[in-house]
């Protein structure tokens, strides 16, 4: 059997509404670059990737002018409504040429700050895992539960089990694939691959990552993400 090889989807048809911008947030600049420059570099430079699919919106016009637009290693297909109808679109594009067994790692294209070491640890320690997992860091603030459409706290919630999910995530092609399928048809809420995953009866492992790979989603992140990558 073949060694299982990496490739990397980036799911960036999304709109980004909360950045209340111009642009979809991707297309956002940090230190002259865009965002998803910087985001694509950071994986690509760092790991051996047998390809790249980016899944960008049915009315992108700001993609050509992306430095990544002229790389070799990056092709693209046209991403839906979903994060996760973006991601299976990718995985469609990759038929053909992706191994049923080979790896697949999804990133989030608005995450720039993603630091080498955990792309290391993450292709390291789930090399031979039997289904993937994801990078996560644990929930360090205090967390309040609140009724229905109240501010009126009802409990606090235990935290010493809770991970937030990062990425990428990382698992097989065709099992992915499957997930995303069954998942979608079901009309089941895919909020992360990890969430498909799970949904198909199969167990993600948690690779603990840094806190500071962050995900730009409000005007505030983009300051923030700024500093992040000026220290790394």
């Amino acid at each position: 059997m073949s060694k299982p090889r990496y490739w990397l989807i980036v799911p960036a048809a999304g709109s980004g509404q909360r950045m209340k911008a111009d642009c979809p947030k991707q297309y956002l600049r940090l230190d002259e670059r865009f965002i998803i420059d910087i985001t694509l570099s950071r994986l690509l430079d760092n790991a051996a990737f047998a390809g790249c699919v980016v899944a960008t919106g049915p009315n992108d016009r700001w993609w050509p002018e992306t430095e990544a637009s002229k790389d070799r290693r990056i092709r693209t297909c046209i991403g839906g409504a979903e994060r996760s109808e973006s991601v299976l679109a990718a995985l469609e594009a990759l038929s053909g040429r992706a191994n049923d067994d080979d790896w697949v790692l999804v990133h989030d294209a608005a995450r720039p700050c993603l630091h080498s070491d955990d792309l290391a640890r993450l292709l390291a320690d789930l090399h031979d895992h039997p289904v993937g997992g994801l990078l996560a860091t644990p929930v360090a603030d205090t967390l309040k539960r609140t009724g229905p459409g109240s501010c009126d706290v009802e409990a606090t919630v235990d935290r010493r089990d809770l991970w937030r999910a990062l990425t990428p995530q990382m698992f097989r092609f065709l099992a992915l694939k499957q997930a995303l399928e069954s998942a979608i048809d079901s009309g089941y809420p895919v909020t992360d691959e990890a969430s498909a995953i799970e949904f198909a009866g199969q167990v993600p492992c948690i690779v603990e990552g840094r806190p500071d790979n962050i995900k730009v989603t409000v005007p505030a992140d983009l300051a923030l993400a700024s500093f992040i990558l000026k220290r790394k």
